[in-house]
């Protein structure tokens, strides 16, 4: 069953709120790539974003998402957001948005781009621009 835009957008939000690192990959195409620009290389492949993803939990284990605003087409989605957390004891919390392209109902390409600035200002460790 291909999901449409709308219930992908759903159920892939609900999978990074409640950090199902499974139900994450599961929603993305087995040739997928997940980019989050300025901080990583992209991961590509169901086992190097459900990898990347982990890691991004594993630094912020209380990594939460606060949507702002949302764009729904036949082929894509864009979330804006606050993204926020605690990494190394540290609360942080900067804006977001999320490109993803669709294909076939799940994500065929997540690009991420967040307020690095704002985030070094915090002065955080963990993530590092390229």
């Amino acid at each position: 069953m291909s999901l449409s835009a709308h219930e992908l957008a759903g159920m892939y939000s609900k999978a990074w709120a409640t950090h199902d690192v499974d139900a994450i990959v599961a929603l993305h195409t087995p040739d997928s790539v997940f980019h989050v620009h300025g901080l990583t290389d992209p991961a590509a492949g169901r086992e190097a974003i459900g990898k990347a993803v982990a890691a991004m939990f594993g630094l912020a284990p209380d990594l939460r998402f606060e949507g702002r605003r949302g764009y729904l087409g036949a082929d894509h989605i864009v979330s804006e957001y606050v993204m926020s957390g605690t990494s190394s004891g540290s609360p942080f919390a900067c804006d977001g948005v999320d490109v993803i392209a669709i294909n076939d109902g799940l994500v065929r390409r997540k690009d991420t781009y967040l307020d690095l600035a704002a985030y070094q200002r915090q002065g955080l460790p963990g993530f590092k621009p390229e």
